[in-house]
C-alpha cells in the first residue's frame, strides 16, 4: 500500500517509516503540516497516518480541509491526548480513527491494514432531478423551475418512487406495493387518482408534461 505519515518527531517517523517499510508498505513523510496538507490533497493514497500536533499546521486542520475537498483517503490519527472529548473532536472532524501514543507497532499495522480494507465511501444522494423538476430528499421538499410544490405525504411518496425510477416504466403493481404497501389489487382507482392530482400540482404554464401515460403498461416520469 502507498502510505502518507505526517509527523513531526523525526525518532518516531524514523521508526514508522522502517517499520511499514519492512511491512511492505510504500511511505511518503512529511515533517510539517503545510507539507501533509499539500501531499493530502495532491496525492493519492491508501491510507493516512497523521499526527495531530504539527507545526504550522495542526492535524485536525488538515482533516477538515481534505474533507472539505472531498478527498476521501482513510486517516488515523496519531496523538499523544488520550481524553474522551479529544478522540470525538478528531472523529468528527473526519478521521477514521485515532491511537494514542506511545503505541505498539503491531496495533498500528493492523489499523492500518483494517482502514485500508474497508470499501470506499459513497457518496450520500440528498436530491433528485428531472428535468426542472427537484425533489431534496433531506427536507422533502419538491419544486419546479425554482418554485416550491406542497405535496401530500402519499404524492410526495409516489412522485419519489418515479423519479428514482426515471426513465423506467413503473407499473400500476410495481406503485401499489411500494407506495402504498399493498401486496395484492384492492380493485379501486387509487393509484389513477393520485397521479392525477399529482400531475395537476407538477403543471406549470408553458412547460412540457414530465409523467406519461405508457399505454397499457404502467407511467414513466422523463425529461421532455
Amino acid at each position: 500500500m502507498k502510505l502518507l505519515l505526517v509527523e513531526d518527531d523525526r525518532e518516531t517517523a524514523a521508526y514508522l517509516k522502517r517499520a511499514l517499510g519492512e511491512a511492505g508498505h510504500v511511505i511518503d513523510h512529511a515533517a510539517s503540516g503545510r507539507d501533509g496538507l499539500l501531499l493530502a490533497a495532491g496525492e493519492p493514497y491508501d491510507v493516512i497516518i497523521l499526527d495531530r500536533m504539527l507545526p504550522q499546521l495542526d492535524g485536525l486542520s488538515i482533516l477538515r480541509t481534505i474533507r472539505a475537498a472531498k478527498v476521501k483517503t482513510p486517516v488515523l490519527l496519531l496523538t499523544a491526548i488520550g481524553g474522551i472529548d479529544d478522540c470525538v473532536e478528531g472523529l468528527e472532524a473526519g478521521g477514521d480513527d485515532y491511537l494514542v501514543k506511545p503505541f505498539a507497532f503491531a496495533e498500528l499495522l493492523a489499523r492500518v491494514n483494517a482502514l485500508a480494507r474497508r470499501p470506499p465511501p459513497q457518496d450520500v444522494q440528498v436530491a433528485l432531478r428531472v428535468a426542472d423538476l427537484e425533489i431534496n430528499l433531506l427536507t422533502r421538499s419538491v419544486t419546479r423551475a425554482g418554485q416550491r410544490i406542497d405535496l401530500q405525504p402519499r404524492e410526495y411518496q409516489l412522485l419519489e418512487y418515479l423519479m428514482r425510477n426515471a426513465g423506467r416504466i413503473v407499473t400500476r403493481t410495481m406503485m401499489l406495493e411500494s407506495v402504498w404497501d399493498f401486496h395484492f389489487d384492492p380493485r379501486t382507482n387509487i393509484v389513477e387518482t393520485h397521479m392525477s392530482r399529482l400531475r395537476g400540482k407538477l403543471a406549470r404554464e408553458g412547460s412540457p408534461e414530465l409523467i406519461h401515460t405508457v399505454r397499457g403498461a404502467g407511467y414513466s416520469i422523463r425529461e421532455p
